[in-house]
């Protein structure tokens, strides 16, 4: 049986009727008045640019925009047959007051009140707003707000942006305590926030950013028992006292990017129980103190991203098994201590960019291997040179790994192997090394499908210099020399008495003639003022080529008269323009006088003797 199908014609003439009863509301005053437009409830008289509005306004409207125009007053007798209307905006106009809009404005639950001339809040002039639960008074006048400005209404978002608001009397929100949701004060000059001053059990969203408030003091929030969420960044907050944030005992995120705050302590983290999400980037941070975390351990994202930092300590991150995403870029990060991730069992995103690091990813022995569940690690700007195979060791759900920005030299066999879910590398370097040792890579990169964000090209040997490892022969990669350094003698580990002198001794040796640079470090920072003594002499080497003239450099350690604190491990790096070679790390025990039990009896000789001279 064929169906029964409407005619086009008469289908065509269904929806020009429904339309015209849409818009053609009401009786009486239904037409819409030009040269507003109207679509089904709203009535659309922005932009007219007139300074006045039409006289007659359809008593079905329920939406009314009047923003976009010049004016000054209205006529509250236009308004008089508006019983449905819930919203009005009057946004960009030059009003200088919260105008009255007729008997019906009981009626009316949003206000748009924005970019005007508004200089005071008056409960006055409120009084009538019986239902209002949106005010917007951004982009005005407003310097202060005093008690009582506001009468009892069910208020629950309120938007004071952008005005000139310095001061904040005690009581001033007293009658909107039991509705008001959102508050937002950003773009004022407020530059101190009296304690307790926001007594607003139901407050969910507070946001004071771009202010001028410089210190926060404990007990500042007591009070927003409901509040999850709070923005302060751009204020020039340099000091929050213990108990800063106590109160908000169900605070979720807090914003505190673009001040000068220099030390993250559990003193101002004080009752911070369920906070996820604390924003700290563009700050002066330097410190992180060990027992910081302790009142937030339910933190699963923590941003310090543009701040001071220098060391990742072993309790810089304790307490946080949670944290899912980590953002340390662009700090001045140099030293990571063993350990520094250890418990950060569930990060999923290590954010370390632009720091000086290089040390981690050369020497450490996988100093990220803590995270299993790592997916994505940002390493660009790191000023790595060298990768060796344990560099990213334990990274076996990684899936991302950015390494761009970084004049890579060298890039051990298998050093990305153990990252079998890996399926983005993003590499960009002109320094590499194009020996025997690196013919794997090309191959490598080919099979995994990285090409498309793979930039590799060849420093050395000069033949090669300039060209795509993509485009070279396996035959091509030789190990004719060896131009960065290799470690030849490795530091002893010692046993010395208090007070007598020891004496570290590290040599590499090179095929270049590229100036080479030493340094020695102690428990995996270097030490700066150390007695270093170097010399370099050259010598013949045999080879399947025939005789090399290579450098032999040698650096020595001295350490006078040593300590107790000299106690610890101690390691050379020797550093040319093709990279830089660590020693294995060599340990040294100081004891006192007299306790001989772990020395030999030539090395209680030796030792003894020279406590005898130097004393």
């Amino acid at each position: 049986m064929r169906a029964f199908t409407q005619p086009r014609s008469v289908a065509s003439l269904s929806v020009v009727l429904v339309l015209f009863l849409w818009l053609e509301r009401g009786s009486g005053s239904g037409t819409c008045p030009p040269p507003c437009a109207c679509f089904g409830e709203l009535v659309d008289c922005s932009r007219l640019r007139k300074g006045q509005i039409p006289d007659t306004i359809p008593d079905w409207t329920v939406q009314l925009d009047l923003s976009h125009n010049k004016l000054q007053v209205l006529d509250s007798s236009l308004f008089s047959n508006l019983q449905h209307l819930s919203e009005m905006k009057l946004n960009h106009n030059e009003l200088e007051a919260i105008p009255d809009l007729g008997p019906y404005a009981s009626n009316i639950t949003t206000l748009i009140l924005a970019n005007n001339r508004i200089t005071r809040i008056s409960e006055k002039q409120l009084r009538p707003f019986l239902a209002l639960e949106t005010l917007d008074l951004s982009n005005n006048n407003i310097v202060e707000i005093k008690a009582n400005s506001f009468p009892a209404l069910p208020l629950k978002n309120m938007f004071l942006n952008n005005n000139r608001i310095s001061s904040l009397e005690t009581g001033c929100f007293t009658n909107l305590s039991d509705t008001l949701q959102v508050l937002r004060l950003n773009r004022n000059r407020l530059s101190t926030i009296p304690a307790k001053i926001f007594q607003l059990p139901n407050l969910q969203h507070l946001e004071l950013s771009r202010n001028r408030v410089r210190r926060i003091e404990g007990l500042t929030f007591h009070g927003l028992h409901a509040l999850h969420s709070l923005k302060m960044q751009r204020n020039g907050l340099s000091r929050l006292m213990d108990g800063a944030f106590w109160g908000l005992s169900n605070m979720e995120v807090l914003q505190l990017d673009y001040n000068n705050l220099t030390e993250v302590s559990k003193g101002w983290l004080y009752g911070l129980l369920t906070l996820q999400q604390l924003h700290l980037g563009h700050n002066a941070i330097s410190r992180i103190r060990p027992d910081a975390w302790e009142f937030c351990q339910k933190l699963s994202e923590l941003n310090l991203f543009s701040n001071h930092l220098s060391r990742l300590e072993e309790s810089s991150f304790v307490g946080l098994s949670l944290l899912d995403e980590l953002h340390i870029g662009n700090n001045h990060v140099s030293f990571i201590a063993d350990g520094a991730f250890r418990g950060l069992s569930n990060l999923e995103m290590l954010d370390l960019q632009n720091n000086e690091i290089s040390w981690t990813i050369e020497d450490m022995n996988g100093p990220f291997s803590a995270l299993d569940k790592l997916k994505r690690l940002f390493l660009q700007g790191n000023q790595i040179r060298s990768v060796t195979k344990k560099s990213f060791s334990g990274l076996d759900a990684l899936q991302h790994l950015d390494l761009s920005n970084n004049a890579i030299m060298s890039i051990q066999a298998n050093a990305f192997s153990q990252m079998k879910n890996l399926q983005e590398l993003r590499l960009n370097t002109s320094s590499l090394l194009c020996d025997c040792q690196l013919k794997w890579l090309p191959v490598w990169v080919a099979e995994q499908t990285f090409l498309p964000c793979v930039n590799a090209s060849c420093a050395h040997p000069q033949m090669l210099k300039g060209r795509s490892v993509f485009a070279i022969s396996q035959e091509d990669f030789v190990c004719d020399d060896f131009p960065k350094p290799q470690i030849t003698v490795q530091p002893e580990t010692q046993t010395a008495l208090k007070g007598t002198n020891v004496t570290f001794v590290c040599s590499a040796a090179s095929s270049s003639d590229s100036p080479m640079t030493f340094a020695w470090k102690k428990d995996n920072e270097v030490l700066n003022d150390a007695e270093i003594h170097n010399q370099a002499h050259l010598r013949v080497q045999g080879g399947t080529g025939g005789e090399t003239e290579v450098t032999e450099y040698t650096t020595t350690l001295q350490l006078q008269n040593v300590e107790f604190s000299s106690e610890g491990k101690y390691q050379c790096v020797i550093s040319n323009h093709f990279g830089s070679s660590y020693s294995t790390k060599a340990r040294l025990t100081v004891n006192r006088p007299g306790n001989h039990s772990t020395f030999s009896f030539m090395g209680f000789q030796c030792n003894y003797l020279e406590y005898i001279i130097n004393n």
